[in-house]
């Protein structure tokens, strides 16, 4: 049984189909010492089977070193969202969650498939304009707090 309903599981369904490309969701995982892993495993696992656009690929955090500095992830669980062109070209979108992306932030984790696979976003102009003028590079984070 899934942690979605089935009227969410549709509403999503209906938002994916927006994607114009696919997104791979690298899932960066250990065994041990891990305690919210497998609840975040059961969350992705959600997700593809409401897309053929949507694959999770596991990355072992300890084993895969190269793969793990490659994407700045530097604790478990971690999702690196990455954009997959025509070729089959990883593009990064440096999208990262750290934790597990439960309760609110599973909408953030969404959002941010639906964005790097292509949906329209709904920038105005002026905020199009605003983002443009950013000339040098600029690294945010959002803390969360579970509730």
């Amino acid at each position: 049984m899934g942690l979605l309903a089935s009227a969410d599981q549709q509403k999503l369904r209906e938002a994916f189909t927006e994607m114009k490309s696919p997104v791979r969701l690298l899932f960066f995982t250990q065994t041990l010492g891990c305690e919210t892993c497998l609840q975040t495993r059961q969350i992705l696992d959600e997700l593809p089977e409401l897309s053929d656009r949507i694959t999770i690929e596991e990355v072992n955090f300890v084993l895969d070193k190269d793969r793990t500095a490659k994407y700045g992830i530097d604790r478990v669980p971690g999702i690196a969202v990455v954009g997959v062109d025509e070729s089959g070209t990883e593009q990064d979108s440096r999208i990262r969650f750290l934790g597990a992306p439960a309760g609110y932030e599973f909408i953030s984790l969404v959002q941010a498939v639906l964005l790097v696979g292509g949906r329209a976003t709904t920038l105005t102009d002026e905020q199009r304009q605003r983002l443009a003028a950013v000339d040098k590079p600029v690294t945010m984070q959002v803390f969360t707090t579970p509730t």
